[in-house]
């Protein structure tokens, strides 16, 4: 079955629905407060993906700087996948790849050399999908969830986009 879906930035009137989707899909559940604040610093980085005028995903991002997740050479800006979600009956659709992808283009608006994220061990459909973009893994966070599990961290060098 052949769906289709628009990608578009976030807007403040999206952010009930965005909540809604974290709560479906994620056990991390952030403050309205957190979701605002990144909107307000990246609005590039905070993408939903809707269909038929329903809000069926969402990534969020932020840049930071620090040292490198793939080599131990200077300090870089970096793009972090805080969040992505895509509601379950739109999984496996192409959703969350349209959306890393529409992410990683814009992280290089603000400068980001490369980008990261944490994704659960057992999480091995994320894994999967993070590993066909090119992301590498970098190193393991030991006990990284609340509940203890462990995250992988992963990294990609971004190439710059032509704008």
């Amino acid at each position: 079955m052949q769906t289709t879906f628009m990608l578009r930035q976030f807007a403040p009137g999206d952010l009930d629905q965005v909540i809604n989707v974290n709560r479906v899909c994620l056990p991390e559940n952030y403050s309205s407060y957190f979701f605002m604040e990144i909107y307000a610093k990246y609005p590039a980085t905070f993408i939903v993906a809707e269909q038929d005028r329903a809000l069926v995903g969402y990534i969020m991002c932020r840049i930071e700087t620090g040292f490198s997740s793939l080599s131990r050479l200077g300090i870089s800006k970096k793009g972090h996948v805080v969040s992505v979600a895509v509601l379950p009956q739109h999984q496996r659709r192409g959703v969350g790849t349209a959306l890393l992808n529409e992410a990683l283009k814009n992280m290089c608006m603000y400068k980001a050399k490369e980008c990261f994220l944490e994704v659960r061990v057992s999480n091995t459909s994320a894994i999967g999908m993070y590993t066909k973009l090119g992301f590498q893994v970098a190193r393991t966070a030991s006990s990284y969830y609340a509940d203890g599990e462990d995250a992988l961290v992963m990294a990609k060098r971004l190439q710059r986009h032509s704008m």
